[in-house]
């Protein structure tokens, strides 16, 4: 097993370094390659150097390696909740900020907390505990990134339900990858060292086939190796610069109409684009006098509200603009903000519109100078398969 990740100072000097709690995140490729193992493992290092470590939430999934490896660590009390008359148990963030330890242990990014929870996803536990002061090492598969989610959909057919935006885990002060091959792994399933015996055959038909993890494992390092050139260009600008040097970015922005078909598709196009840049990146949406509030159509208008939370979810600015001229109106907007980049969708628009109304993109292209345009197309086909991936996939 490989541990690669950002060489930036250890995770103990950066604990010790401000009041607002550090992150660090664990990637992998699937269940089973050891992120939870391994951030226990760390547990008892940073313990055994007098720090105060509290697992806030690490589940095992029946894996005794795992669960040996808890050993005395001590474990934050859980809530307990009643839903549809079973009771789950989720981390108790209160009761872990009330505790305040130097070092939370949470495993599971992506979890989808049980309805009547503080929040809605663990990811918000953890930006809570930072907010308190609280250090947080967590883990996540690289699946659950919210702006590889068509790509997985795509090459793998699997559709992740369990998301977390790409904003979170790239604030983390160190993102470590922890890497295993696509064989290694399999062996491990038929070792049953990841699921259970009645589990095993249909994973490697499934979701665990070379093919697939071969492809995670790259989808992995790939996202490894962005936050190392990150953090890199933070050290050169604070040799450079000082620490209050402001960061040379490349801005840029997604034009949203009210009701198109891949919206989600086009806004974790546009976020993974401003992760590799570095950037922060605008969602700009051109109200027409035909889309005021009074005359859009109910179900267009809940759809634009859904989409524009999607957006803001994964880290956008969104911007609302009024205005009977779409092209016009962004390319006023691009220049106010020095926007270099404006991604849109292909128009599903028919050739006898266009021809009547003229082209967005047409006119995006002629009306600033220094603004690149591009047009984001999206393959139709339909995955190769439907299944839905949800389980225990971050241990």
């Amino acid at each position: 097993m490989n541990v690669t990740g950002v060489d930036t100072p250890e995770f103990l000097t950066l604990v010790r370094q401000r009041k607002r709690g550090r992150l660090k995140a664990y990637i992998g490729s699937a269940a089973g390659v050891g992120k939870t193992y391994r951030m226990l493992q760390e547990a008892h290092d940073l313990r055994r150097r007098g720090v105060d470590v509290v697992i806030g939430f690490v589940e095992a999934h029946g894996r005794a390696d795992t669960s040996a490896l808890i050993g005395d660590l001590e474990i934050a009390p859980r809530r307990r909740i009643e839903y549809r008359g079973v009771v789950l148990e989720e981390m108790d963030v209160t009761g872990v900020i009330d505790r305040h330890p130097d070092v939370t242990i949470v495993d599971e990014l992506a979890h989808t907390n049980v309805p009547g929870s503080k929040h809605r996803k663990r990811w918000e536990d953890v930006l809570e505990l930072l907010d308190a002061g609280v250090n947080v090492i967590t883990a996540v598969n690289v699946q659950h990134l919210e702006s590889l989610n068509d790509v997985v959909q795509r090459t793998l057919g699997v559709t992740v339900r369990e998301t977390v935006p790409d904003w979170v885990v790239a604030r983390a002060d160190q993102v470590v990858n922890i890497d295993l091959s696509a064989e290694d792994l399999r062996q491990r399933l038929l070792e049953g060292k990841i699921y259970g015996p009645e589990k095993i055959s249909t994973a490697l038909e499934n979701f665990f086939t070379e093919e697939n993890l071969t492809t995670l494992r790259e989808l992995a390092l790939r996202e490894v190796a962005s936050s190392v050139d990150h953090a890199r260009e933070d050290i050169v600008r604070r040799e450079l610069g000082g620490p209050d040097a402001p960061r040379p970015t490349d801005r840029i922005m997604v034009a949203m109409s009210s009701n198109p078909p891949r919206t989600a598709a086009l806004l974790r196009k546009a976020s993974r684009i401003a992760g590799r840049l570095n950037s922060d990146w605008y969602c700009v949406y051109v109200q027409t006098p035909e889309e005021r509030a009074d005359r859009i159509d109910a179900a267009v208008q809940r759809r634009l509200v859904d989409n524009i939370q999607l957006a803001q979810a994964m880290g956008a600015e969104v911007v609302t603009l009024a205005g009977s001229d779409v092209a016009d109106a962004v390319a006023r907007f691009a220049t106010e903000k020095a926007v270099s980049l404006v991604i849109v969708g292909k128009s599903t628009r028919s050739w006898w519109h266009r021809l009547r109304h003229g082209s967005v993109v047409d006119r995006l292209v002629r009306a600033t100078e220094g603004l690149d345009v591009l047009v984001v197309s999206f393959d139709e086909r339909s995955p190769a398969n439907g299944r839905t991936h949800r389980g225990p996939s971050d241990a």
